[in-house]
């Protein structure tokens, strides 16, 4: 279910005119019928505006495969509640602009949605704070980083699984155990290798 079909139903659902819903994004009437009609994209702000009017998170909004009614683990309601919530076993921020398929967002919880602008290329960033409970996915993930070698423009994502932090490039899993700094200067120098700058590397731990 596309995004554009979730912003109609939606919208009907919660009993509100295309003016109306207009109004609570700050856009124009027709912003929100080119929405519908699957022409134009919201932005990161008004996506934001959407999940909070609507009540549904960014991974309902952004993911085709899921839709509205999907089924939900209820955890502590009824005789046959899930006893124990899916461990997540990864944390981090993607750069949408940084994977060659869109595909792996099925593998994400999207927590957060930011788009900054960094003056660069691409000029705009959109940033996915994430969760995963994948227990492959640093394999997953590194099988669509963006990656010019030649060029040495090798795009990475970092996120943590506990004490431990990965640096991912395309095809190249990098980790270290966060207080270790022989292991951390090894994968410091194998980003530099890659075309890394000291400046990227100030990634959160």
């Amino acid at each position: 279910m596309k995004l554009s079909e979730k912003i109609i139903e939606l919208r009907k659902a919660n009993g509100m005119t295309q003016e109306e819903l207009a109004s609570i994004c700050n856009v124009s009437r027709q912003s929100i019928s080119k929405w519908e009609a699957d022409i134009a994209l919201p932005e990161t702000e008004k996506l934001l505006i959407l999940g909070e009017t609507f009540k549904v998170s960014m991974d309902i909004l952004l993911k085709d495969e899921l839709t509205l009614n999907e089924v939900k683990d209820i955890y502590t309601c009824g005789n046959n509640a899930v006893q124990e919530k899916k461990q997540e076993l990864y944390e981090g921020i993607l750069i949408k602009e940084s994977v060659v398929e869109d595909s792996i967002i099925d593998c994400l919880n999207i927590h957060k949605i930011e788009l900054w602008n960094t003056g660069g290329k691409p000029k705009y960033w959109t940033a996915l704070f994430f969760t995963s409970d994948k227990r492959n996915f640093p394999e997953l993930i590194s099988k669509v980083m963006l990656s010019d070698t030649a060029a040495k423009q090798n795009w990475f994502v970092d996120f943590k699984a506990g004490n431990r932090k990965y640096i991912v490039f395309r095809d190249r899993i990098l980790k270290y155990q966060i207080g270790n700094r022989n292991e951390k200067e090894y994968v410091c120098n194998e980003c530099r290798r890659l075309g890394v700058s000291d400046k990227q590397m100030n990634w959160p731990e």
